[in-house]
């Protein structure tokens, strides 16, 4: 999902993008081409690095896709981990003009609220998500001494039309039910998908940005107020709150529903004394754009 948006805003800029795939494909678009890569066989495009100025990386398959068995918990953490050490080994391997590799992480890597907003400066949580964060990150870290500059975003909840989260929370709306999951309380560090776009663009084109920032807006909501808020977007006053007991998501999703149900909120102060400044601060300006 990020992928696909990131690619087409970056190409309406200008900028030519090449994606990395295991499978052949094409794009109607003229600056987007596709390269081969496969990690399990070390294949890779060489001339699709020595062309490229600047990497991506937003490999990993999807967290909240199925539930976690352990083959697919091995699956998310390979998938990422993997991807990182590829990329670091190909980067000493070819001769390549990158400047910089942008690669995604999660907010995954943080713990449940403690009091206070979680910086990019607080260790890895114990769980599963903040292992496979640390280990994700860790494998990228080796470029820096190929004096490549590496930024990290750490990415909340992304919201936007073409699935993720908002899908989730809008399909019970169709039937005119708005489900709070667990209490609601729980607080959910948000980004709108065109401001996660921004960023990238942001992180290519100011050379000072490196390190690790946490890709949220400055205003997290509770789970009850974003499914408020989308129900009247949706439906004005025509729904009906209904309560999803947490034992409920237990039954249904598994141990994701540790994740569905955890508050962390996620200061985004660091990504904004860098200068970045946000189009869709409130979830209201979010949801207005993308609901109308």
């Amino acid at each position: 999902m990020i992928g696909t948006a990131l690619s087409a805003y970056l190409s309406a800029k200008g900028h030519a993008i090449i994606i990395l795939s295991r499978s052949n494909q094409t794009s109607a678009n003229p600056l987007i081409t596709f390269a081969k890569w496969d990690i399990a066989e070390g294949i890779i495009d060489k001339e699709a690095i020595t062309a490229s100025d600047y990497i991506i990386h937003l490999a990993g398959a999807g967290v909240a896709d199925k539930r976690w068995t352990k083959a697919r918990k091995a699956e998310i953490v390979n998938s990422r981990v993997e991807g990182g050490k590829f990329l670091a080994k190909i980067l000493s391997d070819i001769p390549n003009k990158v400047k910089a590799l942008i690669s995604s992480s999660g907010i995954g890597w943080y713990g449940p609220d403690t009091g206070k907003p979680f910086v990019e400066t607080d260790p890895s949580y114990h769980d599963f998500l903040g292992q496979t964060c640390q280990k994700w990150e860790a494998s990228i870290d080796p470029i820096t001494a190929l004096n490549i500059r590496l930024v990290k975003f750490r990415t909340g909840i992304v919201l936007s039309n073409e699935g993720g989260a908002l899908k989730e929370f809008k399909n019970p709306l169709r039937f005119g039910l708005a489900a709070i999951l667990g209490n609601g309380h729980q607080m959910i560090s948000w980004i709108h998908i065109d401001d996660l776009c921004r960023m990238y663009e942001y992180a290519i084109e100011n050379e000072e940005l490196a390190a690790v920032y946490n890709a949220v807006t400055p205003n997290p909501v509770s789970n009850k107020d974003l499914t408020i808020a989308l129900a009247k977007k949706m439906r004005g006053n025509a729904f009906i709150t209904a309560p999803v007991p947490s034992f409920v998501l237990k039954i249904v999703v598994g141990e994701v529903s540790i994740e569905v149900l955890k508050s962390a909120t996620v200061s985004s102060a660091k990504i904004h004394k860098a200068g970045f400044q946000f189009i869709y601060p409130t979830i209201d300006s979010a949801l207005t754009q993308l609901i109308g």
